[in-house]
Parts: C-alpha cells; structure tokens; sequence
C-alpha cells in the first residue's frame, strides 16, 4: 500500500532513527527526503541519547528526542510514552525492524505508523507495512542509504540524493579546539592541515580490526612525513590505544573516548585523511567527504556501497569473507594478510584523488571567493 498524500498532509511527524553511529549517518537522505517531501512539518527524531550529537546542527529535524533503554525501567518507558503522546503526532516511521521500536510508537499513541516488517508480531503494531528489499541479511545487494530512502520513497519522499548528511555547530568545534590545544599545538590551520587520523578499534568485535602492530607502522610513516598524527579511541579502547603508541617510534595524540560525538564530527571535518577499520567513524568521514582508507576483513560492501567518492578500501580475496563474525575462529587473515604498504599505497591513492577532484571542482565552478 502507498500512502502517497499521508506524508505531504502531516503536521506532526516522528522518525526513529537506528541504533548504531554508522547506521544514523547512512539515514540522514532518508532524513532529508522526508524534509523535502513535506517542509512545514514537525519533525521529531528519536534515538539513542549517545547519538544526539550526530544530528546537531541539521537543517531536517525540528527536535531530537533521546530514546530510553530498555533497561531504564517502567517508569522511564511511561514517561517516554507520555512525552510522545502529548505531542499528538499524526506519522510515525521507524527505521529498525525490532518489535519493541514499534510498540514504543504503539504506546505513544502515534496516529499512522509506518515501517518494514518481517516479523509477524510487529507487522500487527504497524498501521502500514513498507514491502522490504528482497534481498536481505548477510546478503541484501542494497546499501543502507538507499535501504532508508526507500522506506521513505514509500510515503512520497523524492528517492534520488543519498548524500550523506552531517553538520558541525560553532560549540562542536570550539570543544574540538579546547581538547587539541590542550595536547599541544593542535588548533591552528597549518597543523590542521596535517591532521591524520587513524581508529583502531571496532565496537561491532575484534574480527573486523586491523592489527593493532600494522596501525603503528603506518602512523610512524605519516609521522615522518610532518603529519599531526592522532590515535582515536572510543569507550573501553584504552588498551588498544595503548598498544597502538607502544609499538610507535614518533609519539603521536592519544584521543580516548574524551571527545563526544559533536567533537568527532568536528576532528574528522578537519582532517587530512582518516585511517579505519570497517566502524561507524568511516560513515562520519564520509559525511564530510574527508579522505579515507578502510580495511575490510569480516564485512563486505554490500551494506555501505554508495558514498565511496573519496575511500579506498583495502580487502583481501579468502573463500572465508565475508563471515560477519564477531570473534575470528581461525587466524584472522582477511585483515592480517593486508600489508602496511598496500595500506601506505592505498593513502596516496585517495588522497591524489580527492585532491585532482577539487582542482577540478574549483576550475570548473570557481573557488567561491569574491574578488
């Protein structure tokens, strides 16, 4: 069923956004489509109070409202139903297929609720099921950009931009500026311009990381180089932190878990390029259009195809990947078999690319600076 005056006659519309960093990221065209479907609407996101920072300054959503764990309790979760209550909201589109985001919209007693559905409990709490793509799990062919947009697409919104969409707010980088400053010299243009970034960890498991010695090797070699090097973290990635500086020549930034994630969109605007594993922060830098090389080792990119305009991806070819595993149960060759050298190459290709891009860019349509 296509409801397609629904979404251009709402007043009051909620969206429940994902769970994941990297998953917010990949919904904000969905986000836009539905801004653009409808520009006077209401538009209320929910999602987990950790990621508010990632849609601070948007230019979509009227409010973010932060969603309750499921651990916070019954009161917590009433209160939380109260508040989406009053609000009288005419549509509510959930993004997650998990029965509970859709009885929260249930309890909330949102007008029209509209979502995927493959479990037979929660295709009974949506007022109207979006035929899902066809392809789907470990194997679905369509990226989560267009995934998000086309549940959207299904209400009426325009489906084409996918555009990745994040912004940074004056305090988000003048926070950004107080932690560097603090570590050294780290504010300025011309250390800003060196700025490298590299994020060893993974919070989806081990197996998707690339060794901790392989990040070192590369981060000496931007160091030598005059690069600003700076060693990302996020919760409980202290140690590897640690075991990234430790096999270090150069003495490089340590950033553990001390900048939010208003901070992180800030610092990897600013960078020169970013080193990652296959983790939500690619998704940030991606936003931004900022260089990067991503190693892919359990995943593949089937889920995360678009928006690759300025990444270099380094994988390997094993009969065992992708295995979407958490933990390697064998010796984690798919991401121990790629060489600091093949990461080094991969660096100088996307950075040689971006940079040709924007030459072209600007003879093409100015530098947009007033004579």
């Amino acid at each position: 069923m296509r409801s397609s005056g629904r979404l251009a006659t709402a007043h009051r519309i909620l969206i429940r956004c994902p769970n994941w960093l990297g998953d917010v990221v990949m919904a904000t065209p969905g986000l836009r489509a539905i801004r653009a479907a409808n520009p006077d609407a209401r538009i209320v996101a929910q999602l987990p109070s950790a990621l508010i920072p990632l849609l601070e300054g948007n230019q979509v959503c009227n409010e973010i409202w932060p969603i309750e764990p499921r651990s916070a309790g019954f009161t917590a979760l009433r209160s939380e139903a109260r508040r989406v209550a009053d609000a009288s909201f005419d549509l509510g589109i959930i993004i997650p297929e998990s029965i509970s985001s859709a009885l929260r919209m249930r309890w909330g007693s949102v007008r029209h609720i509209v979502g995927f559905a493959r479990d037979p409990i929660r295709r009974q709490l949506l007022h109207e099921v979006v035929p899902a793509p066809d392809s789907w799990g470990r194997r679905r062919l369509v990226s989560r950009e267009r995934f998000v947009v086309n549940l959207m697409g299904a209400l009426g919104a325009p489906t084409e931009d996918l555009t990745l969409d994040l912004h940074v707010t004056k305090r988000e980088q003048d926070d950004l500026d107080r932690v560097m400053a603090s570590r050294g010299p780290g504010s300025g243009e011309r250390v800003r311009e060196r700025r490298v970034v590299f994020a060893p960890g993974a919070s989806f498991g081990d197996s998707k990381c690339w060794p901790a010695e392989y990040y070192a090797e590369l981060a000496d070699r931007f160091a030598e180089r005059g690069d600003q090097v700076i060693v990302l973290g996020g919760p409980g990635e202290g140690a590897l932190l640690e075991a990234v500086k430790r096999a270090m020549k150069s003495t490089p930034i340590i950033l553990d878990a001390v900048l939010d994630l208003g901070g992180l969109k800030a610092l990897l605007r600013s960078a020169r390029l970013l080193v990652a594993n296959d983790a939500g922060t690619r998704h940030v830098a991606a936003a931004f259009g900022t260089p990067s090389v991503i190693f892919l080792g359990p995943t593949s990119l089937e889920k995360t195809a678009d928006n690759l305009d300025a990444v270099e991806v380094v994988e390997g070819d094993h009969d065992c990947r992708p295995c979407y595993q958490r933990r390697c149960p064998i010796d984690h060759r798919c991401l121990r078999s790629l060489s600091v050298d093949e990461a080094d190459a991969a660096a100088f290709r996307v950075l040689d690319r971006v940079s040709r891009q924007s030459v072209v860019s600007q003879s093409e349509f100015g530098t947009g600076v007033n004579p």
